[in-house]
């Protein structure tokens, strides 16, 4: 049986661990799901390390940098940290980031953070499960969170998602 480990911070303004764990239970695949909390998005690096020492085959960490400049550099760092040990374990590690200044109301926030966590958490059961699935969609323009935005010189209109997994406000 395969594992997840699922990572959040206590800096996140929305219960983004929880959302995952939900989300990937309602894919039906069979793994077990390990859920750690850290304190911020520098420390995610650290506790995905320690996730695939326990035998982790994959690690969604989850993260709410703030609007600041230096939130955006404590991000960039803890993403190259993040990739620094996706490539060393050679294992997925799924980031997902939603940064506050993305939305300027708490509703649109809390929108975004579960569509993107949740559709995040479909690509982690993908990655394992049904890698063709991610091939198939491969130049599609999808986004997580956000509608997606086509193929390139495709034209423009409400794409929306494909999968069935969110609608947006």
């Amino acid at each position: 049986m395969k594992t997840v480990a699922v990572i959040d911070t206590t800096f996140a303004r929305v219960p983004m661990g929880a959302i995952a764990r939900s989300a990937l239970r309602s894919t039906g695949g069979s793994f077990r799901i390990v859920r750690r909390t850290v304190p911020g998005i520098k420390d995610l690096p650290v506790a995905a390390v320690q996730c695939f020492a326990e035998g982790a085959d994959l690690v969604m960490a989850l993260g709410m940098p703030g609007k600041a400049e230096y939130d955006r550099t404590c991000a960039h760092e803890a993403s190259q940290g993040l990739i620094s040990v996706g490539v060393r374990v050679g294992r997925p590690i799924v980031e997902v980031f939603v940064f506050e200044g993305e939305a300027s109301k708490d509703r649109t926030l809390r929108t975004l953070a579960r569509n993107r966590t949740v559709e995040h958490a479909w690509n982690a059961y993908r990655l394992l499960y049904r890698p063709e699935d991610l091939a198939r969609t491969a130049g599609s323009g999808a986004r997580q969170g956000f509608p997606d935005v086509g193929p390139a010189g495709s034209p423009p209109r409400n794409r929306g998602l494909k999968n069935g997994i969110a609608k947006y406000a």
